[in-house]
């Protein structure tokens, strides 16, 4: 028999014995078919198809799981419209759940561009269009009163990590309401695919207050709620109502991460309930965390520490302040110096200027740490050349920012890096000399396009590469194809956070953690940044490739877990002695189950 969900994250392994396909009932005949939990398509054996009243419902021919992984890959290789692939890979999930998830890890590297970043982007703007069954909880102003009566609609009793977003800023395109949903539903299905969590332990949820998006509001296939968007106390009392429901109905342990608020929502909530809830915004703290993973791997590549390097953001929002919030934490970590002095190494640009102390102000809160003393300057080639950054940051949701201007003045500023070297020297037997050498070698400028989607990204790879003379080290937000210059073929890497909010997930749901640090975000970024190898690195990449992405989750699991268990946070006790193995044990597996 299968056995029930428990509060734990071990319920969805395989094993040989045989189970029973249980909904509410014991599922079978047409009612299995139509079960994507269960549903197993041409693999229902012969002994099966007895047992469960399948005869006549389905050809005779019995086909196996990675034959089935075969046929669907090379149907979604026929399309050449990417939102078609999109709603094909939907439409499976709705399905046949595992023959998802099987094929979705089998081929990650080609089809998390498919099911998340770029074309979810798509996909949200089209949503009310494309979408044949609705996905996760929609919560609306209409529902205010009664949230906890609204989960406890859901199906799934035990819920374990939950994605919620109320549309406004989705990715770099704005305000896209309740079509939004897009987003929990990918970034769910990126927990369980890259970091092994149980897809019915996963809550995607929407928060309809309406949306200030014409379009939308005119599109007459628009689902969501057509009012303008709520704010101030009627929006404060919605969320915070969500937020007592949920702990009220999962319990302390339930992992909420808020994805995709406008910034004046996203900062204000995650100060809000961090002590009070087990919460963690990607948009700020999981881009900030993959971004300096990329930046410390970069160092084998230029040298130095993050101390000797100077940062310049384009973007001042979640993610730039999320960004250099985490390096300057790392800086100050690892010199043993102040949090502010960290930070007079990390510049700004908004769409102001450079935020200096003269504008502090009329500066938003969690820009003001960030204003240092400087003259004013308004355009971003002037801040270039007067900052003189060995590292530049795009984070500003507008494409192609970066100019050639930009990116030839990165390169000048970069071109040359004297390194003074002591050596002592006999002189006539007697005397010791200190002879300073000065090793002149090519610095490489760091130029990280982070925007979102690749439509909004501050410059592409080829640009980096091309106006930097093939010196760039260069990530991006969104997948850019490999770029040949001058004979050599640079792979751009990919600053991407399925990197790290699944293992980051993961380990917190695996030691049942109530709480999330800064110190696990550092964990997580170094154990992100230990799994880039040297060929990796001979390659110019500064992050793993993505076929390796269970093993990385399950290292990025386990040093998140050992932090929380070091910082008396975790609740899964005794801790496991080898965490690593642990995590890799707590991963769902897709493969098909045999059914008595």
């Amino acid at each position: 028999m299968e056995t029930p969900l428990k509060d734990s994250v071990f319920d969805c392994y395989v094993d040989d014995q045989g189970v029973t396909p249980w909904t509410l009932s014991v599922a079978s005949g047409y009612n299995l078919l139509r079960d994507p939990h269960h549903n197993k398509g041409l693999a229902f054996t012969e002994k099966e198809r007895d047992a469960h009243y399948l005869r006549g419902l389905l050809p005779p021919t019995v086909i196996p799981q990675d034959l089935q992984v075969k046929k669907l890959l090379n149907n979604l290789r026929q399309y050449q419209v990417p939102l078609q692939k999109y709603m094909a890979m939907m439409d499976l999930q709705e399905s046949n759940e595992k023959l998802f998830y099987k094929l979705l890890i089998e081929h990650v590297e080609e089809l998390l561009p498919v099911v998340y970043t770029p074309t979810v982007g798509e996909a949200c703007q089209k949503y009310g269009s494309i979408v044949k069954r609705p996905q996760g909880l929609y919560i609306s102003l209409k529902e205010k009163g009664k949230i906890l009566e609204v989960l406890r609609n859901w199906p799934e009793r035990n819920i374990q990590v939950i994605v919620v977003t109320d549309g406004e800023r989705i990715l770099g395109l704005g305000d896209l309401g309740c079509q939004g949903m897009g987003i929990p539903v990918g970034k769910l299905s990126l927990y369980t695919a890259l970091g092994g969590v149980c897809p019915s332990a996963c809550l995607p949820v929407t928060i309809d207050v309406g949306t200030n998006n014409e379009r939308m509001l005119n599109d007459e296939f628009y689902i969501g709620l057509r009012q303008k968007r709520a704010t101030g106390q009627e929006y404060t009392e919605l969320v915070h109502e969500f937020m007592v429901a949920v702990k009220q109905n999962y319990g302390e342990k339930i992992l909420i991460q808020f994805e995709d608020f406008a910034n004046h929502n996203a900062f204000d909530l995650l100060e809000k309930y961090s002590n009070t809830h087990l919460v963690f915004n990607d948009d700020i703290q999981g881009t900030a965390s993959v971004v300096l993973a990329g930046v410390v791997a970069a160092l084998k590549l230029v040298g130095g520490t993050l101390a000797d390097h100077t940062f310049l953001f384009l973007g001042a929002g979640e993610a730039g302040t999320g960004i250099a919030e985490l390096i300057a934490l790392e800086i100050s970590k690892k010199t043993s110096t102040a949090l502010e002095d960290a930070r007079k190494k990390i510049w700004l640009v908004d769409s102001k200027g450079l935020i200096v102390s003269s504008r502090k102000e009329s500066l938003q809160h969690f820009k003001k740490p960030w204003a240092h003393e400087h003259e004013p300057i308004k355009d971003l080639i002037d801040a270039v050349k007067d900052i003189k950054p060995t590292v530049l940051i795009g984070t500003s949701g507008v494409g192609r920012t970066f100019t050639k201007d930009v990116v030839e003045a990165m390169a000048a500023i970069n071109e040359v890096f004297y390194l003074p070297t002591c050596v002592l020297c006999r002189f006539k037997r007697e005397i010791m000399l200190t002879v300073i050498l000065l090793w002149i070698i090519l610095q490489k400028p760091i130029i990280l396009a982070l925007s979102n989607p690749t439509s909004q990204s501050e410059c592409t790879a080829e640009e980096a590469y091309t106006w930097t003379e093939g010196r760039a080290i260069f990530a991006s937000g969104s997948p850019f194809d490999p770029v040949e210059y001058e004979g050599n073929v640079f792979v751009p890497g990919q600053a991407n956070n399925a990197y790290i909010f699944p293992g980051f997930g993961l380990g917190l749901i695996m030691s049942g953690t109530i709480r999330v640090r800064d110190d696990m975000l550092l964990a997580a970024s170094e154990a992100l940044a230990a799994q880039v190898t040297q060929e990796n690195f001979d390659k110019g990449l500064i992050y793993p490739p993505f076929t390796n992405i269970r093993k990385i989750s399950a290292n990025i699991a386990a040093k998140v877990a050992a932090k929380a268990y070091e910082l008396g946070l975790a609740t899964r006790l005794p801790q496991p002695e080898d965490l690593v193995n642990h995590a890799e044990s707590c991963m769902y597996n897709p493969s098909y189950q045999n059914y008595r």
